[in-house]
Order: structure tokens, then sequence, then C-alpha cells
């Protein structure tokens, strides 16, 4: 978990910095990706009871990274995970990843999903380790060389 300086918690969409942030995703993975195989969600296109975003901030109040969360019938999709890389290696993903988690068990939802790359490997890594196995593709998704799809199920909220 990030240390005691880093809060995360679930904030609006139409930020100028939380922009930023998403802005600065967009760009990392089209230096990745050919733009086909770049499935970036539009978060202003998921209707707001379906969307969670967690943003990462230090005691400044700089927004470090972010996650979101798509609530559908049957999964939470994980979305638009990053933190700025000179924010990485303090535990921050690891900590907006758990406060997503948490908020899909209470929401009743069972399976989160997830749609990463395959030049991404400590992304990969990140989810391994947090319990997400490979899985096949879902949803909308096209099978996709660049892709690696993978989920995880969670224990129900008590």
């Amino acid at each position: 978990m990030p240390d005691s300086t880093i809060s995360i918690a679930f904030e609006s969409t139409d930020q100028a910095d939380v922009m930023a942030l998403i802005a600065a995703l967009d760009a990392y993975q089209h230096t990745l990706y050919p733009p086909a195989s770049v499935y970036a969600l539009d978060l202003a296109s998921v209707a707001q009871d379906q969307l969670l975003l967690a943003v990462a901030r230090d005691a400044q109040g700089v927004a470090l990274g972010c996650g979101a969360l798509v609530l559908t019938a049957s999964y939470a999709e994980l979305k638009r995970m990053y933190v700025l890389p000179d924010q990485r290696g303090r535990g921050i993903a690891k900590g907006i990843l758990a406060h997503l988690e948490n908020a899909a068990k209470k929401s009743d939802c069972a399976l989160m999903m997830l749609e990463t790359g395959t030049l991404q490997p400590q992304a990969q890594r990140l989810y391994a380790q947090a319990g997400y196995l490979v899985c096949a593709a879902f949803g909308t998704y096209p099978e996709d060389e660049f892709s690696v799809f993978m989920q995880k199920q969670l224990a129900a909220a008590s």
C-alpha cells in the first residue's frame, strides 16, 4: 500500500488534473500499440451510476495516479489504471487496485475483469500478484495479439 502521505478517494472525472492523467495514459499507450489495439474508454461516455474513479493524491493534493471501475450486470471492469512515471514503485497502483476491488465487493460484484497490453509487463505483474488470472477476451473486446485479458473472483461482501 502507498505510504500515509498518499490518499486515495473516489472523485469526479471532470477535473483538469484527472483529465491530464488520462491524457498521459492515452499518449503512453499510443507509443506502445497500434491505434486499433488501444481500447481507451472515454469516461464521460459511461453512466455515472456505473463508474467509479479512484484518484491517488499526495499530501499537497497533486494527482499521482488513477483507476476506474465500470460496473456491469455480470462483472466489474478495471479501466484507466495509470500512475505518473516518476511516482511508480511507491505502491500507488496497488492501493488504487485495492480501493477499486473493495468498492466492487461493496457493490456485490463477484468478478473483476480487465484488459491490459502485452507490452506492459509491470501491469501484468501487478495484476498477477493481486490474484488475477489470464482469461479469454470478454465483453466487446476482440481477440488481439497485443491484449492480455485477466479476471479475479472476489469474495462476496458481508
